[in-house]
């Protein structure tokens, strides 16, 4: 099947981590026979790092163009405004050439800024950065949503407590600019045009086999050599507080080397972070408008069915 209008839709396959998005992904590509995939994952962005990543291999590929994957240096803080910038160059470079893209992962922030772009942001201050940081360190994401609130209580209604990433992004905006962040958004830029072309599909496995498989795959990655990885990052400079090391996994690994906790904590804690991460999710996806749920994992045949079904692919 060759569809090369560029008023075709643009795929958007999403989901809890470890739900099959990659694989689900590679095989709309195959089946569109011109599909290109651009990676949607905010971790999978950086090289360097791989254990915990769940980077798709060569053969998981099987041979499909893949974009916007392990190109960052793990150095720089990227932003969701950074990669929304680079998709959009990307999705105009596919669909000159005739091709559909895809894009698959689990990042729902990333998404959301693509088809809403953000306001012009304020260049990261590292040091503000790294006192919230060590706050958060030393009181919890939690406190972070508290300054949040008392600051800018729009902003916060709108985000997790734990969801620290965006939420110390908001707190940095504050004291960096004195104003808040909820009334800057108002300040965004137009959509792009092929924003309204994007067709979501959400993967929606059982829970409790995803939590399991969740649990698994993160004792895996610490069997694999997680510490050691870490270890070697470290060494040669990367510090604790890059968005690279903050990642699930990483930022215990880092615990752990700092004497704050035991290996058997590390691993526990990582598997309860990726399962709250999970939940997260979930919550993100169910606001995504339009967006079309299908039961199961991605790896599945049966998925895998309904959705060529949905896309009339068969």
């Amino acid at each position: 099947m060759n569809k090369t209008s560029f008023q075709n839709p643009i795929y958007a396959i999403v989901g809890p981590t470890a739900s099959g998005k990659t694989e689900i992904g590679v095989e709309l590509a195959l089946r569109l026979g011109n599909g290109e995939i651009i990676n949607c994952d905010s971790v999978q962005i950086y090289k360097e790092i791989q254990i915990a990543t769940a980077k798709p291999s060569k053969e998981e590929m099987k041979g499909m163009p893949h974009h916007l994957l392990d190109y960052i240096s793990p150095e720089i803080n990227y932003t969701a405004a950074d990669w929304a910038k680079d998709a959009e160059e990307k999705i105009l470079e596919i669909e000159s050439h005739g091709n559909i893209p895809i894009l698959v992962g689990g990042t729902g922030f990333y998404l959301r800024t693509l088809k809403e772009p953000l306001f012009e942001a304020p260049k990261t201050d590292d040091k503000l950065r790294e006192r919230l940081t060590n706050l958060r360190n030393k009181k919890g994401a939690e406190h972070l949503h508290k300054i949040l609130q008392r600051v800018d209580k729009k902003s916060a209604s709108k985000l997790f407590p734990r969801d620290y990433p965006r939420v110390q992004r908001a707190v940095e905006v504050f004291f960096q600019t004195g104003e808040k962040l909820s009334e800057l958004q108002l300040k965004r830029k137009a959509a792009p045009e092929f924003a309204k072309r994007i067709k979501v599909f959400v993967l929606k496995p059982p829970r409790d086999a995803l939590y399991e498989i969740i649990n698994k795959r993160a004792l895996k990655h610490f069997e694999n050599g997680l510490v050691e990885e870490v270890k070697l990052l470290r060494e040669r400079g990367l510090k604790d507080n890059t968005n690279a090391l903050g990642s699930h996994g990483y930022r215990r690994v880092c615990e752990y080397l700092r004497g704050e906790r035991t290996l058997e904590s590390a691993i526990e804690k990582t598997q309860q972070d990726v399962r709250n991460y999970a939940k997260r999710q979930f919550s993100w996806f169910k606001r995504e408008k339009d967006a079309i749920w299908i039961d199961g994992f991605g790896n599945e045949d049966s998925t895998q069915e309904k959705l060529w079904e949905i896309l009339e692919l068969k």
